[in-house]
């Protein structure tokens, strides 16, 4: 079929729809939802047989959806309706949850319901169910939907069993409130859970309104720590990018605030909690935690990097090293990079032969961090002296220096998992180890031109043509369009595709990696790519393809053409589109 995709955003469920259903042989295009005239002309210009609309924040116009079918994607059971379904079911704390594809009428959210498809609710942040449960079960509903679009079934199908909720208002800032005075800390995140990553809670930090992000309980040896220190609202510690609020039974991290706007046009930014109020918080005591601990149970805790190994204790085999590097929506700031660097460079003293580099459950990594490189900008006055050049060099350059540590790393195996979505430096941080494996619902963006022409670096020039090929290499990195598991396995950007969600992956990731580390011919695999590497070093250094790229980075960065630092602030600023861009709308 030709397909439409009208969204708001490009978000990542319309990438997990777009790659899917482009691998189903679909023909699609995608229209951002900028005016109804601009639709129209869509449909003019495309003659889709039926539009699809995975994210919008308003309604179709009927103009559109007399002229063909509209299928509205919809994150809630059949019979929820509304714009905050998702916020609430994790604030009402729902045991299951859907989507829903119905078809557009006069009636927000009342059209016949085509398809509809449910699943379990864990306990997470609004953003992580949406990537993961909300996109994995809107491509089967999209797909029973299309069926029956281009098949009608032979007897009309029962209805759907109706929501619990029925129309649920935009949920706001009062529904959300947290009163530190009586809010036990389960009650506290359940609200900064059903509000990440947007709009966040409304509150006051250090004095001041902020709204909180990226929260996580505090262990139980912290709450004890936290115990009768300050009164209930108060920060009283740091760890890395966030800080610990006393709560009336213990503590909870929060790692990313947005300060309220001081300038008059409102412009803000989402940072690092000790970013964001970087002199209030270095006053505050560190309690930093172990590297190595576990990941569930009494004894875990939250930071953004955690370390195990696993496999023989009795010395009869090779143990594996599990590395994860939770960067919150997978931004690697300067900071970051050069822990993960540090990390790496511990991590070769481990008497390891494998080692998994696993991410975070939701990203692996999206690259540089755009937001801590705005804040650079002199308009933010955040910082003096700076600037979102000198910003995005460091961090380019601690962005290599990772890459680097792992690309150098002959003496073992080394393997990326992911087990969420990857983009930009993110996709070629994962290309320096020796295989990549992700299950099937992960979607990767290899390339840098999306964001003001960026060129890019973390050692591309090297990995990727040595990968899938030069002409392939190009079609990539020009083609700027997002890529499934399924296609990435053909095309070499994937060693292996290993289930259909992440936990999936895990498990037969850890399963695999042992049997790796006891195969007999180990030692000769690690010989080999030694061998391999030396020779690589040899034809053409490293340095040389870091220098090549980081030259014309620098151009990027600091020359005539400001389209990466208008692109950028457009983007950190969700500035709305003026028109959509000709790699996504095929049919302009």
């Amino acid at each position: 079929m030709r397909i439409l995709l009208l969204c708001h955003s490009f978000n990542s469920l319309s990438q997990r729809l777009f790659t899917a259903l482009r691998d189903d042989g679909h023909e699609l295009s995608v229209e951002l939802d900028i005016a109804d005239n601009v639709t129209d002309e869509a449909i003019d210009l495309f003659r889709p047989d039926v539009l699809i609309a995975p994210f919008l924040k308003r309604r179709i116009a009927e103009s559109t959806w007399r002229r063909l079918p509209c299928l509205i994607v919809h994150p809630g059971p059949p019979g929820d309706r509304g714009p905050s379904a998702l916020d609430w079911a994790v604030m009402r704390q729902r045991t299951s949850w859907g989507v829903t594809v119905l078809q557009a009428t006069a009636e927000f959210d009342a059209g016949p319901v085509l398809a509809h498809a449910g699943f379990a609710m864990r306990l997470g942040t609004k953003a992580s169910l949406y990537r993961r449960e909300v996109s994995r079960a809107a491509v089967g509903a999209v797909r029973e939907a299309l069926q029956r679009l281009s098949v009608p079934p032979a007897e009309t199908p029962a209805e759907p069993p109706a929501g619990v909720d029925g129309w649920q208002p935009l949920m706001r800032q009062t529904d959300r409130a947290i009163d530190w005075r009586r809010d036990d800390s389960e009650t506290i995140l359940r609200h900064l859970r059903a509000a990440d990553g947007f709009p966040g809670v409304a509150a006051t930090l250090f004095g001041q309104p902020a709204h909180l992000f990226d929260a996580h309980p505090a262990n139980a040896a912290t709450r004890t720590r936290a115990a009768g220190l300050g009164q209930p609202g108060d920060v009283i510690a740091r760890r890395g990018p966030g800080v610990l609020l006393r709560t009336v039974d213990g503590a909870i991290w929060i790692g990313h605030v947005r300060r309220a706007a001081a300038q008059a046009d409102g412009l803000t930014l989402k940072l690092a909690t000790t970013r964001a109020f970087a002199a209030e918080s270095a006053a505050l005591p560190e309690w930093p935690a172990p590297l190595e601990r576990p990941a569930d149970g009494p004894e875990s805790d939250w930071d953004e990097l955690r370390y195990e190994e696993f496999g023989p204790t009795d010395g009869t085999g090779a143990r594996v090293g599990w590395l994860e590097f939770a960067f919150h929506n997978g931004a690697m700031s300067t900071r970051q990079c050069q822990r993960l660097r540090d990390t790496l460079r511990e991590l070769r003293q481990r008497p390891t032969k494998v080692l998994l580099l696993a991410g975070g459950p939701d990203f692996f990594s999206n690259g540089i961090h755009l937001h801590d490189i705005e804040a650079a900008a002199p308009e933010m006055g955040l910082t003096t002296g700076d600037s979102a050049a000198d910003a995005s060099w460091r961090n380019i350059q601690a962005m290599d220096d990772a890459a680097l540590e792992l690309l150098t790393l002959t003496d073992r195996l080394t393997i990326a998992v992911l087990r969420g979505n990857a983009g930009a430096g993110g996709c070629f941080l994962a290309l320096a180890a020796d295989q990549v494996w992700a299950h099937a619902g992960v979607v990767q963006n290899p390339h840098y031109k999306n964001m003001g022409n960026l060129y890019g670096s973390e050692y591309w020039t090297y990995t990727l043509p040595q990968r899938v090929g030069a002409a392939q290499a190009r079609a990539i990195t020009q083609g700027r369009l997002p890529i499934g598991a399924a296609e990435a396995r053909r095309i070499g950007l994937l060693d292996a595709v290993l289930g259909e969600e992440s936990a999936e992956l895990t498990a037969q990731a850890r399963q695999r990696a042992l049997e790796l580390a006891a195969a007999p011919d180990l030692a000769e695999r690690i010989a080999t790519k030694a061998a391999q590497r030396a020779t690589d070093e040899a034809t053409k250094p490293l340095q040389r393809h870091r220098d090549e790229e980081l030259q014309r980075m620098h151009r990027n960065f600091y020359g005539f053409d400001p389209s990466y630092h208008v692109a950028r602030h457009y983007f950190v600023h969700r500035k709305p589109h003026a028109w959509t861009p000709r790699h996504l709308a095929v049919h302009r």
